[in-house]
Formats: structure tokens, sequence, C-alpha cells
């Protein structure tokens, strides 16, 4: 199976000017090209430095694709770096001319003559039409690695890649691998206690386990290499069912599987309805809800402190199955969360605490309410069947 690698271009990038979003899209397309993605590299517009960083990765990788640095402006250094790193000039290609001049026609207008410095690719490169913007794309060889370099805009970028590139791989690699991820969630389980019941599973290298850590839900990445969709699926699927017995009521959902979705489902199933009062949260929890269609869970953000105001007493008397009054006490080295969770069997009074970051602390309250209630009915149901 290749190795591939990726270089990102463009000193507004090292500034935090913009954010990097082709590394994330072209590493999702060599996944499911069943590529290996093992280094991402992110550098100024230097030609010097491109062109020593292109080199070095050509030593370890089959692939290296950059991205970015092939605009018509002397700060893109992409064409002259990638022809320093072959030891080769760059070469100026009538076609592509014609291809850039063309496209500004298109929209009525007239290139510049710095546009014309997009015509030139280093020699014995292979030029890469763009049907969506100005800038001809290439790839070349160097000591044995496909070097590909690709526009910077993302639009023409994921156009390209798809379109070619990843063609362009499976002809030259006789790519028969494919690789497929599920990742499993679980609510109010810590990554380490995830990890002391699934730290066996975590050494298997294919499929590979790997967690992702979020405020109160922890991740389980299951990634499966095969021959074919179907055997991937079939490898994923034994180790999701182990993986799912072994975390037990913690698990909720996969991949774009919400806690408030389920919640909100597992409400409706019922014909049940959850009211939470808020104290000292912002109102990024009631926007969470929001979105939910149909809306079984209504969020009330109050600046009140007074436990019995008029929205809790509108919502005793007004048939909510579930009442829920939480208060967020943020401190210098923890913020506590202190609720009362009110239903037809029972009224208590419980307390947790945050450690981590404060700016992570109401994503981690709101999953925490979250899941008391989904935990309050998926033990209601058991025990009704």
């Amino acid at each position: 199976m290749p190795i591939a690698e990726t270089i990102a271009i463009g000193t507004e990038l090292l500034l935090g000017e913009i954010q990097d979003t082709n590394t994330h899209f072209i590493a999702l397309q060599l996944r499911n090209a069943g590529i290996d993605f093992y280094r991402a590299t992110m550098l100024g517009d230097n030609p010097g430095r491109i062109a020593k960083a292109v080199k070095e990765a050509a030593t370890r990788a089959d692939i290296v694709i950059t991205s970015g640095g092939l605009g018509p402006t002397v700060d893109d250094p992409t064409r002259e770096a990638i022809a320093l790193a072959a030891g080769v000039e760059l070469e100026f290609h009538e076609e592509l001319w014609n291809q850039v001049q063309d496209r500004f026609r298109r929209y009525g207008r007239k290139p510049t003559e710095n546009n014309r410095r997009q015509a030139y690719i280093p020699r014995g490169a292979t030029a890469i039409t763009n049907p969506v913007g100005t800038a001809p794309a290439f790839y070349i060889e160097i000591d044995g690695c496909i070097v590909v370099s690709l526009p910077g805009v993302p639009r023409e970028l994921e156009t390209l890649l798809v379109d070619t590139v990843i063609p362009l791989f499976h002809d030259r690699f006789h790519l028969k691998a494919v690789l497929r991820s599920v990742v499993i969630h679980a609510a109010t389980a810590g990554e380490s206690q995830i990890d002391e019941w699934v730290a066996d599973l975590e050494t298997g290298a294919n499929p590979t386990v790997g967690l992702l850590a979020h405020p109160g839900i922890t991740d389980i990445r299951i990634t499966a290499r095969a021959d074919s969709e179907e055997e991937a699926n079939h490898m994923i699927a034994g180790l999701r069912e182990e993986v799912i017995k072994r975390i037990g009521q913690s698990y909720f959902g996969d991949d774009e599987t919400t806690l408030e979705q389920v919640v909100n489902q597992m409400l409706a199933d019922k014909d049940m309805r959850a009211f939470i009062l808020l104290n000292g949260f912002d109102r990024t929890f009631e926007t969470r809800i929001e979105k939910l269609e149909p809306r079984q869970i209504f969020v009330f953000t109050s600046t009140e402190d007074n436990p019995s105001s008029p929205e809790l007493e509108i919502a005793r008397t007004s048939g909510y199955e579930i009442i829920i009054r939480a208060d967020l006490f943020k401190m210098t080295d923890q913020t506590n969360l202190a609720f009362t969770f009110i239903t037809p069997e029972e009224e208590k009074s419980i307390t947790r605490s945050h450690g981590g970051h404060p700016e992570l602390a109401q994503t981690w309250a709101e999953n925490m309410l979250l899941d008391f209630i989904r935990r309050y009915l998926y033990n209601k149901n058991n025990r009704q069947e």
C-alpha cells in the first residue's frame, strides 16, 4: 500500500489568517482510496524551504501532495520550489497559457501579464487541466515518488483531487485496498475509563481502534483495511459489537449521531417531553436543541438564582414528564454542576465536578444533563420490559 504525505503552502496559514481545510479533505480521500497517510507539513512561501521539504518527503513516501502557491503573484512559489526539488528548470507551456486566457475570457476578463506565470511548470512535469480555476496543477516524479501540486483554493483542489488525482493513483499503484471507519460514541465515561475497557483492542493492527475525548463524550474509532468495502465492513462489524458490549450503557450512537438527537428520539418514542432550566449557562445549549424535529426538549436559560422561578413552576404544571433545574458554578480550579432531576417517580439532587479547561465546562455540563435523561429513559424502558 502506498504511503502519502502532504505539504500545505502559504504564509497566511502560518499566521493564522486562514484555516487549512485542504489537508482534512485530502486525508479523507486518501483514506477512502486505501492509501496510508503518514505526515502533514505546513510551510510558508519560501521556495528553498519548500524544495527541501519536498525532497525529504520523497525519500519517505510514494506520494507527496502540495496545496497552494500556484497563483500568479510573486509570493506563489510552488512551481519554482518543485522545479528546484526535481533539479530542473521551469518550462513554458503554450497550451496552458491558452487555457488560462480561455478561462478569463469566459468571465469577460483579460488576464494580466503575471497570469502568464501560471503556464510555467517544471520540465518533465505533466499538467493537470483545471476546469474550475485559472491555476493549472501538475505532477512530476522525484526519486521514484510522485509529487502532485494542487491549487490552494478548496473548491479547485477538491475537484482536481477527486476527478483526476485519485484516479491517477489508482492507475499508478493498482489500488485495491479500501479503508473504512466507524466512530462509536460513549457518554459520561472518560477516556481513561474507556481505555481500560478496550485497551487490548487498541493494540490490533487491522482493524485499528483509537480514542478521542470530547467534553462529556469519548469517541472510539474503528478502522479496517481490506480488499473490498464488503470485507472491511465485515471486519468492523464484529469489533463494533464487542466495543459496544464492553462500554455498556455509555454507548449512544455511531458516526454523525448526536446525543441530543438520541435523547430527543427516545422522548418522542415514549411521547414524553423534558424541560431544562439553566442558570450560569450561556445560550449555546438552546441553539443546540433548536435544531431537533420534532422537538421534545425545551431549554430555558435564566439569570435568576431562585429555584422556584416562574418558568420552573410553569413546567411543573404543563405536563413535562422530566424537569431539570441546573446550575453551573465556574471557579478557578474547577466547574461544578448542580442539578435537580424531577420525574413522576422521584426528585433527586446531583452534583458533578469538571476539572478540565473552563471553556469546555458548559459543553461537558450539557452532555451530562442530556445523558442523565438518556440513562433514565433507558432504565425506564428496561424496567417496563
